[in-house]
């Protein structure tokens, strides 16, 4: 890993890819998946759903002939896929995954799916934003033996179960004891679902806003290109309510206010593009603030990155070979 190679024996090795809309997340996880014999393994909370291929850009037959992908278009609309339905998932895929021999790559935008199978989910309360500031800066200052180290001093419990690198781990462990004087182990003791025995390598993709705002305006367009508005018609029809959460999916309700006649075709597409945009925004913003990458890219991905995230990836694994 690239803070610290050290990792807890017999954990299943998580390779973690995420970032907001139009980052390029899912050719990184498909090439990741490529080199290493894995299976990418939807994190995604709109891809689940068979009735939304186009329209949340799920990945397509090119992608699942490439790598095996689990957990995308399984569920039908009307039955709505929460956190926690979906991390009971993703933990048996990725254990599936693993003993089939695949390297479980987990990939997608939505940020409290990926945090609660980092973390569990307990009702721990909201963390104060200086707090969680604070844990971070210190563990940036710090580095992961020397922050590991100044959590023992208040929660020995979480420093034992944790790696010198698991930075996103750590500096959870240290806000949660340092806001609520209660360690994190007590209050995964009342989880829904216990914390994941999983060691995860995590590669966050973010762009500078005016080539991620165009990527997300340019792939609404291919979306159209592809048939969204017949997708979004077809949806219309099931007659649905308009309140379940796949019925949100970027694009989908300024689509359906066209069908019906409301606005426009250019005024719909004008209001998909901009809510692409603002999503992409708060997607960002929450991974700066909420994930601690050990692998951080400020691009889109491309071929020529490999040489600085393929090299990190194979270490990581080493840990886990024999």
């Amino acid at each position: 890993m690239s803070r610290d190679s050290r990792q807890i024996p017999g954990r299943i090795p998580l390779i973690v890819v995420a970032g907001p809309t139009a980052s390029g997340k899912s050719a990184l996880a498909v090439r990741i998946a490529e080199s290493v014999g894995g299976a990418v393994i939807n994190a995604d909370s709109m891809q689940v759903y068979r009735e939304l291929e186009i329209l949340t850009a799920r990945p397509g037959r090119a992608d699942v002939d490439r790598a095996p992908h689990r957990l995308y278009g399984f569920r039908a609309l009307n039955d709505p896929c929460s956190a926690a339905v979906w991390r009971a998932l993703a933990v048996a895929a990725i254990t599936e995954a693993w003993a089939a021999g695949q390297v479980p790559i987990l990939c997608g935008g939505t940020g409290f799916y990926i945090r609660a199978l980092l973390e569990g989910i307990a009702p721990i309360p909201e963390i104060p934003d200086a707090v969680r500031a604070a844990s971070r800066e210190l563990h940036a200052r710090l580095g992961g033996p020397a922050f590991r180290t100044r959590l023992a001093q208040r929660d020995p419990v979480m420093a034992a179960r944790l790696a010198d690198g698991d930075g996103q781990r750590l500096v959870r462990a240290f806000e949660v004891i340092e806001a609520t004087d209660r360690s994190l182990a007590e209050w995964q003791a009342d989880d829904i679902e216990s914390v994941s025995d999983f060691d995860a390598l995590t590669i966050v993709l973010t762009r500078e806003r005016p080539p991620l705002y165009a990527a997300c305006d340019a792939r609404f367009h291919e979306m159209m290109r592809r048939g969204a508005l017949a997708e979004a018609d077809a949806v219309a029809a099931l007659n649905l309510d308009p309140a379940l959460p796949g019925m949100k999916a970027l694009g989908l309700p300024e689509l359906l206010s066209y069908l019906r006649d409301e606005i426009s075709m250019p005024t719909a597409i004008e209001l998909a593009q901009r809510a692409t945009r603002r999503y992409a925004k708060r997607q960002t913003t929450w991974f700066r603030h909420q994930i601690i990458p050990n692998i951080p890219l400020h691009a889109q991905f491309s071929q020529s990155m490999e040489d600085k995230i393929f090299p990190k990836i194979r270490q990581f694994l080493l840990t886990h070979s024999g």
